[in-house]
């Protein structure tokens, strides 16, 4: 049996490879699409008369809609039961901490470029940390608020030093920084909930993806849909999306990419954890900042140049440290292949 144990270990290490490079390529190509077209939906003008669409809300609603359509018809499909495995007040919470999450992330758009929202997203970490002290009772070690606070640093000089020339379609002059910055912060902690808390019910309860999502979005769509009734915004962005064909397309689109990247985002979760998936889309932001500074010419002031290097310098470092840190040695084992009394668990 002795000789069979590498092998196995082999195995699994295998797989849990072709898992990570699943989840990081599907996250890489679903997000980074996402990205685009969120990006172009809020801050790019339709038809001959430049109009913007304003309707946050409204997307979040058909990518809601989408992705509670397609995890129902999944959980249909596999034939599982379509009842709730948790109660149904806590799909809620992640329900409205994902609407808020995603409603400022629109909203920031009116007021920041994407490459400074890409990038204040790498400070996921830091809500993660202090959600998952609170909510799992996890404890990280120094280095980890060490590298939090460099990306803090970097955020912070990227931030507040834009290229003069980038400019707002919202606001007459350079980026309103404020706001914006309040609306990322907003982001951060909700959508730092979002994920620990997801992880939470994983770990929790035995239950399946599809499970989590149908709910989540089900509820969402709820909330969304009673928030653009009150603001008595539905019957506009129907109206807007009436009159033009390009920006109902985009919808389209954006709602199937966000919808894939549900799925793998509840995956890597439930998988390697809400920490690993932080750090997963840290690559992600890279390739997005990039994109956007090519595809919707962004500028980039010198000192925003160095608060990247800190930001991503910091997030590889620790990713490098982490992998090159020897492994602590598995606990003996009996005869019988149990761990052997005298080890205590971790």
């Amino acid at each position: 049996m002795a000789e069979q144990l590498p092998t196995t270990n082999g195995v699994k290490e295998n797989n849990k490879l072709w898992k990570g490079i699943f989840a990081v390529s599907g996250i890489m190509i679903t997000l980074v699409i996402y990205g685009i077209l969120q990006e172009k939906i809020m801050r790019v003008p339709y038809g001959v008369n430049k109009e913007y669409f304003k309707y946050s809300l409204f997307l979040v609603f058909c990518n809601r809609i989408t992705t509670s359509a397609v995890s129902a018809g999944s959980l249909l499909a596999s034939r599982k039961a379509l009842d709730p495995v948790a109660p149904v007040y806590k799909y809620c919470l992640i329900s409205v901490s994902n609407i808020l999450t995603t409603t400022c992330q629109y909203e920031a758009l009116k007021y920041v470029s994407f490459p400074v929202q890409t990038l204040a997203k790498c400070a996921k970490m830091i809500p993660v940390m202090i959600w998952g002290t609170f909510i799992m009772q996890k404890t990280y070690k120094g280095f980890d608020y060490l590298v939090a606070f460099l990306v803090t640093l970097g955020c912070s000089i990227f931030i507040l030093f834009p290229a003069g020339t980038d400019i707002s379609p919202y606001s007459k002059g350079r980026e309103n920084t404020v706001w914006g910055v309040s609306l990322m912060l907003g982001y951060l902690g909700f959508d730092g909930f979002t994920s620990t808390f997801q992880d939470k019910l994983f770990k929790g309860y035995d239950m399946e993806i599809h499970n989590q999502i149908f709910y989540t979005t089900l509820c969402s769509c709820v909330l969304s849909l009673t928030g653009l009734i009150l603001q008595g915004h539905l019957l506009p962005a129907i109206d807007f999306v009436y009159r033009h064909n390009d920006c109902f397309f985009d919808i389209a689109l954006l709602s199937t990419v966000a919808t894939a990247s549900q799925f793998f985002i509840s995956y890597t979760i439930r998988t390697f954890g809400a920490l690993t998936f932080a750090a997963i889309m840290t690559t992600r932001q890279l390739a997005s900042i990039m994109l956007s500074c090519v595809w919707f010419v962004h500028p980039l002031s010198w000192e925003q140049w160095i608060g990247a290097v800190i930001v991503f310098g910091s997030l590889y470092a620790k990713s490098f440290l982490k992998k090159a840190s020897p492994k602590p040695p598995p606990p003996p084992r009996t005869l019988n292949g149990a761990s052997s009394p005298l080890k205590g668990n971790p």
